[in-house]
């Protein structure tokens, strides 16, 4: 195959979009028919432009979650999909943030929001972005679906450091962090009191694929401290149990979860 460069390129990204395990530079070399070299200067960029990442173990070449997560900021802002609607009637009934994390790899990324809150303090981040595993109440959720050894490992290859103005009860070890994970196992959800930052709190649930029971996503419910004490965090649960199974039901008929 010749083509030109940016031919070449999308032909890198869609060779590796039907490749979750990953591919050797070999292997897609031949699939482009350009010599090796080549092919290793084109996944160069593409890593350094961070569409792209490989695995230092086997020296595979996969997808990182950029491109997904630009897709999925097209696909929540269009309102198209069959998810949005249910994440506005949660917001409107509870009068906060949802949010809805789609599982990526070995992270849940923000991909879907509805505000509820009309006036008054809002909690309101940027979307597309990974939840980080260690201090969020999605992140709780998801570790919860795994043992304790595979959510640790998990944990330490996310490998980000906390933040400057994380909130005062994040967990500050993997002591305390298991000890989360056990109670949401127990619940059957997550929840934090400023965990992630001053002020806000959360609860959170796993999203499951409706035939194998799969994590595939995670749906919370966020918003200031002032207005989601722990005891309303609890009242929400059942709502947000609701809600992530008929997510669960939705979810093959929705292009978020594909």
């Amino acid at each position: 195959m010749a083509g030109s460069q940016i031919e070449r390129v999308f032909s890198v990204l869609e060779s590796l979009t039907s490749e979750p395990q990953g591919l050797p530079m070999q292997t897609l070399a031949e699939q482009l028919e350009i010599p090796k070299s080549a092919t290793h200067r084109l996944l160069a960029e593409l890593i350094r432009l961070g569409y792209v990442r490989q695995n230092p173990d086997n020296l595979r070449y996969h997808l990182s979650t950029k491109l997904v997560a630009m897709g999925f900021r097209y696909l929540s802002g269009s309102g198209a999909d069959i998810v949005q609607p249910v994440l506005d009637r949660l917001a409107g009934e509870t009068g906060e943030l949802v949010r809805l994390g789609v599982i990526q790899g070995e992270r849940p990324v923000w991909i879907a929001k509805s505000q509820g809150a009309r006036s008054g303090l809002r909690y309101d981040p940027d979307m597309g972005r990974d939840a980080p595993l260690f201090y969020t109440a999605s992140g709780h959720a998801w570790l919860a679906c795994m043992s304790d050894a595979e959510a640790l490992s998990l944990v330490e290859r996310q490998g980000a450091e906390l933040p400057r103005d994380i909130g005062p009860n994040a967990p500050r070890s993997n002591v305390e962090l298991l000890e989360r994970l056990r109670l949401a196992r127990e619940q059957g959800y997550a929840w934090v009191e400023e965990s992630s930052a001053v002020g806000t709190s959360a609860i959170a649930a796993v999203v499951r694929h409706p035939l194998d029971g799969r994590a595939i996503g995670v749906l919370s419910i966020a918003g200031p401290s002032a207005r989601m004490p722990g005891a309303r965090l609890h009242e929400l649960a059942s709502t947000l149990l609701k809600y992530a199974e008929e997510l669960s039901l939705a979810s093959q008929a929705s292009a978020l979860f594909s």
